[in-house]
């Protein structure tokens, strides 16, 4: 015999996995961070330089960088925002620009961008002829001469638009009277910074992703392709995406906080599809799930000292004394009463014997009483509370001592009787009835006492003798619960659909009894009943369906009961089931698919200010990043980069005799390529869209975010870019709309 069968064993507890306490990130957003110190030693140094320098700016839609093309990197980097209020009570106007709107708390909410959100395109001069002023006098170019007197170098967008460049022309000469001006494209600038001749440039930048074919050099815009997804278009799809996840959280989102989310935690994943089937499952969930916290306020809780903890202990209890004292007073108060009126009764009975009819009639009349069958009960009743008091004050069970009540009047024939006696021999015949019912309740409670007992010994004994057959028949039993339980839930839910078949019977039962004419079935053929052809008529059925304290409740909590009774045997005995496998474990919130997306592996505590005020990224990690490859998931109408440069390599290229040279070099560049795993999900996809015996070479920028301003940089004192930069001589001839092409700029259009 097996010692589990025999010996009592415990249900083991739940399986409560621990996890370690989870690292919890501090929510981040653009805050200001120093001031920018004004540099003067850059003019003199650009005035004596023999081979030229220039104030090279690269203008982007969310940083703007500037510095002095003979410095290695940017002196400063700014958004291309600023921020004007009056104050009203100082009389003043405040001006910000750059990261100095941060700075204040006025600022904050008057800032005011220069490009078009989502775009590339300037669309508010003000501002950005301010965030130039802010870059010139930071530069120290704040002297007595009221124009710039060195040349200028900006990067501008792919494509750009020829209004845009007109503008910021007319600007730099007009306003500033700059010497010369030269664009280039911001990307190529980088390519060129990386020793870049012949390839495929990837630029995924703020607002867009491009990728541009380069040949020895010279830039081939009319195959350059454009995607409309970008850094900033990310974190306003993640932005959506948490407040999809937590409609009712009370943090105040935005797509900042995002931005740094997308930077900190979300990469490109190597296998996008498996991996986002396995994303949540419990294992590893932890290293997985980022937990940000956003700022709250905790609840405060006093906590009290040992001493004043038993005193308030002590007080409850003496408090729940003084009650009890209360409670037996009031008792023997009532016991006392009931036992005066039962001796007054007692008297008056006892007088009532030895009176006339007349002399007994005023007396029971005086005392509210109809006949002596009444004050006979009074006094039965008095006897029987008086003598629970006095049991429940000393222990003991009520209905043991309980006599069986006397039934003499229902052997006597009525003729015998007179109309009082006959009354009472009627309420005896109750009184039996009622008796009778009561003790037959209680035999079959006994009964069925003994039949559970009995039931029990013989389950014990088959568990103890024959083990194996006992599980099977408890496992057995559970299926067979568990099945009925399953075919309610259907059976319910096809209660619900007016169109089901189990409906339309329902239906005609309940319109068949209620009918005043009940119709019979037929054996071929239907009947002429229209109820339920009315909507009204279905409300009646739905209250039918859902009436309170049906049966159909009750038969759900035993399924329950009876489900979870088996389970409990199963875990006790069972070796081989465990809490996951139960019902309960199976419907848990916490351990459910929702519970992991939403809050992670751990436990959820609603009652904390912390857990409520916090955001967990987990799927979102790699489903934002992939958009850029995958653009549908965010509803984009367009081909990912993948297929994107795959079309340009095999299609628009497929022509040209050294088409694989630019296989040989596909740069990456752009802020929106610093995910993690993002060149070989590249390298990956670009591989099947190839023959085998093809040279495929992928490789990143340097500094993905920088090159652009160094290679502009580099690019100053070269012959290429005094033939490119257009002179204030020829903008006074030819206009603002001159352009001169180069191999680093845009064409003419």
């Amino acid at each position: 015999m097996a010692p589990s069968a025999v010996e009592e064993q415990q249900a083991p507890l739940p399986n409560a996995q621990t996890y370690p306490p989870a690292k919890i990130y501090p929510v981040n957003e653009t805050r200001f961070e120093k001031i920018i110190e004004q540099t003067n030693d850059g003019h003199a140094k650009a005035l004596s330089s023999q081979n030229g320098a220039a104030i090279v700016i690269d203008n982007g839609s969310h940083a703007v960088r500037a510095g002095w093309s003979f410095d290695e990197s940017p002196r400063f980097t700014i958004p291309p925002i600023m921020a004007k209020y009056r104050d009203r009570k100082a009389g003043k106007t405040f001006s910000f620009a750059g990261s100095d709107c941060y700075a204040d708390t006025t600022a904050r909410s008057h800032i005011r961008p220069a490009f078009e959100v989502g775009t590339g395109i300037v669309s508010n001069w003000d501002v950005m002829e301010h965030v130039l002023d802010y870059v010139f006098l930071k530069l120290g170019m704040n002297g007595d001469s009221d124009s710039i007197d060195v040349p200028i170098v900006m990067t501008e967008a792919v494509a750009n638009l020829p209004y845009s460049r007109k503008s910021m022309t007319e600007i730099i000469f007009e306003c500033y009277g700059a010497p010369s001006l030269a664009y280039g494209i911001d990307s190529l600038f980088s390519y060129r910074h990386n020793n870049g001749r012949t390839g495929v440039v990837v630029s995924s930048a703020h607002t867009s992703t491009h990728v541009i074919p380069v040949y020895n050099g010279k830039v081939m815009l009319g195959h350059a392709t454009r995607l409309n997804w970008g850094g900033y278009q990310a974190s306003e799809y993640l932005l959506k995406l948490l407040r999809l996840k937590y409609p009712m959280f009370t943090g105040k989102s935005n797509a900042s906080q995002t931005e740094h989310m997308l930077k900190e935690y979300c990469y490109n994943s190597k296998d996008y599809e498996n991996e986002l089937k396995g994303y949540l499952n419990w294992e590893g969930l932890e290293d997985r799930d980022i937990v940000i916290q956003y700022p709250f306020t905790e609840e405060i809780v006093v906590e009290k000292s040992e001493e004043e903890l038993a005193r308030i202990a002590e007080r409850k209890k003496e408090s729940g004394r003084r009650l009890q004292e209360q409670a037996a007073k009031l008792r023997l108060e009532r016991l006392i009463k009931k036992e005066q009126d039962l001796e007054y009764y007692k008297n008056l009975h006892a007088k009532i014997a030895d009176e006339t009819k007349k002399e007994t009639r005023r007396l029971l009349d005086s005392n509210d009483l109809k006949d002596e069958t009444e004050l006979e009960r009074i006094m039965r009743d008095l006897e029987k509370a008086i003598k629970k008091a006095r049991t429940k004050d000393v222990g003991g069970d009520v209905e043991e001592d309980q006599e069986a009540p006397n039934f003499d009047l229902l052997e006597v024939p009525d003729e015998e009787l007179d109309e009082v006696q006959l009354k009472a021999k009627r309420q005896q015949k109750l009184m039996k009835s009622n008796y009778d019912a009561r003790q037959r309740a209680k035999a079959e409670k006994e009964a069925e006492r003994a039949r559970i007992a009995e039931e029990e010994r013989l389950d014990t004994e088959r568990r103890e003798n024959d083990l194996d057959s006992w599980l099977d028949e408890k496992r057995q039993a559970r299926f067979d619960t568990l099945e009925k339980i399953k075919e309610r839930d259907r059976l319910k839910a096809d209660l619900g659909n007016r169109k089901s078949l189990a409906s339309q019977i329902r239906m005609k039962s309940i319109a068949n009894l209620a009918s005043d004419t009940p119709t019979k079935k037929r054996r071929r053929g239907g009947d002429d009943d229209d109820f339920g052809a009315n909507d009204d008529d279905w409300g009646v059925y739905r209250q039918i369906t859902v009436g309170e304290n049906s049966d159909d409740e009750h038969e759900e909590e035993d399924l329950a009961a009876t489900l979870k009774s088996l389970e409990q045997e199963l875990l006790q005995y069972d070796p081989q089931f465990d809490y996951d496998q139960t019902q309960e474990a199976q419907s848990d919130w916490s351990r459910s698919l929702l519970h992991a997306f939403a809050r992670g592996p751990r436990p959820f505590d609603p009652a904390s200010q912390a857990e409520l005020n916090q955001l967990h990224l987990n799927v979102e990690r790699i489903r934002v990043p992939e958009v850029v490859f995958r653009p549908s998931i965010a509803g984009v109408d367009q081909s990912g980069i993948v297929e994107i440069a795959g079309d340009v390599l095999n299609q628009r290229l497929s022509g040209m005799p050294n088409r694989d040279e630019f296989l040989r070099d596909v740069f990456l560049t752009g802020g929106n390529t610093l995910f993690e795993n993002f060149d070989e999900r590249v390298r990956g996809g670009l591989r099947p869209l190839l023959s085998a015996d093809v040279e495929l070479h992928v490789r990143r920028a340097k500094d993905a975010l920088l090159d652009a301003w160094r290679g502009a940089a580099s690019w100053v004192g070269t012959p290429a870019w005094k033939e490119a930069a257009i002179s204030r001589e020829e903008y006074l001839e030819k206009g603002a709309e001159y352009i001169k092409e180069h191999d680093m700029g845009n064409s003419y259009v």
